[in-house]
């Protein structure tokens, strides 16, 4: 299987799958001398945990990551960094009825056709379960970063249709506090305890939810990305759309530009800099200096108790409905991850331009 690694200066490997033994990643181009504790990825990854939330599943994973390689003495050697996280509340027999039967809205019928074999415990590499050795190396990249004063925040921008008020929108400090004042990551109190009943009655009726999940990078310098099949918003891109459920991405105002005039949707300039930011701080692929602003389009997830028809390996039409342990809502879980796939880019491009100007 090829596809699993991201990055050119500063490399991220995953492996593992959702019901093996463990999972992890490796870590290369990490430079030497950054401090780094398995406590510090530790935060990141408790953020991911699934909570006691009407949103999330009831598997719990302690998500324990051990350093491996690559750190001595609590200091990176520059050498790859090898991180494992064990998984200890799989519960496989859930499975057992699933096994020949695709799954509407998985990767349970593009595997078998790709490979002639897929692992059918818990949706095995393509599982959300893989996230965790993201968040796990995203935390590492996000202290490469903020040498360089860059900081990045993702939180909940919308649950099915209830959005976030941006007129109540905090900034700096306050806003991180908002975000992490609630299980959904939502800035918006009132539109949390919405999105709280709005998750609670779609579990009750067998259903979920998708939603938007916005990422903030503040502190990044102009000059960035590479002008043509390295763009900083198409790494970017991918680094997201590589999630799982996200479907979509947007940058800056893209979704509602395509329907103006450049006089309208061109970010013009003073003395003082740029006076607007509709490209979401980055112009010909490469970063302007001002905030990068991103959209997660996530879908529902398709592990859903409601009937749906399907068919098994044999090509027999099926009524499946799912049962066990599925999150209702997956944004909770999946903003941690957005956070950690920008770090991760963000990371590889500040390396990649140091190295250009050495």
């Amino acid at each position: 299987m090829a596809g699993n690694t991201i990055g050119d200066v500063f490399r991220v490997t995953t492996w593992g799958e959702s019901h093996g033994k463990t999972l992890g990643a490796v870590v290369d181009g990490c430079p030497a001398g950054l401090a780094l504790s398995e406590a510090d990825i530790q935060q990141a990854l408790d953020r991911r945990r699934p909570s006691i939330s009407v949103s999330s599943t009831t598997r719990r994973e302690s998500d324990k990551v051990e350093i491996l390689s690559g750190v001595f003495e609590g200091k990176t050697t520059g050498t790859p960094i090898s991180l494992m996280i064990q998984n200890s509340d799989a519960k496989t027999s859930s499975y057992d009825e699933l096994k020949d039967i695709f799954r509407p809205g998985q990767g349970d019928f593009s595997y078998l056709q790709k490979y002639g074999i897929r692992d059918w415990r818990g949706g095995g590499r393509a599982s959300g379960r893989e996230t965790a050795a993201r968040v796990a190396t995203g935390a590492i990249a996000e202290k490469v970063i903020a040498g360089a004063g860059m900081e990045v925040l993702a939180y909940t921008q919308a649950i099915g249709a209830i959005e976030i008020d941006r007129t109540t929108m905090s900034s700096g400090k306050d806003l991180r506090r908002k975000v992490r004042d609630n299980d959904l990551f939502c800035p918006d109190s009132l539109a949390a305890e919405a999105m709280e009943k709005k998750i609670a009655t779609a579990r009750k009726e067998g259903d979920s939810l998708g939603g938007v999940v916005e990422i903030i990078a503040w502190g990044c310098p102009a000059g960035l990305g590479e002008p043509v099949f390295d763009k900083m918003d198409a790494d970017l891109a991918k680094a997201l759309m590589s999630i799982g459920s996200v479907k979509a991405v947007e940058i800056g105002n893209g979704i509602a530009l395509a329907s103006l005039c450049g006089s309208q949707a061109n970010d013009q300039m003073d003395k003082k800099g740029f006076k607007t930011n509709y490209a979401g701080g980055i112009l010909a692929g490469i970063t302007t200096g001002a905030e990068i602003i991103l959209r997660a389009y996530c879908k529902p997830v398709p592990s859903i108790a409601k009937p749906q028809q399907t068919i098994d390996s044999r090509g027999k039409e099926q009524i499946i409905k799912i049962q066990g342990r599925h999150d209702a809502c997956v944004l909770p879980r999946i903003v941690p991850v957005c956070e950690a796939m920008v770090c991760i880019v963000l990371a590889d491009h500040l390396l990649r331009q140091k190295a250009i100007s050495k």
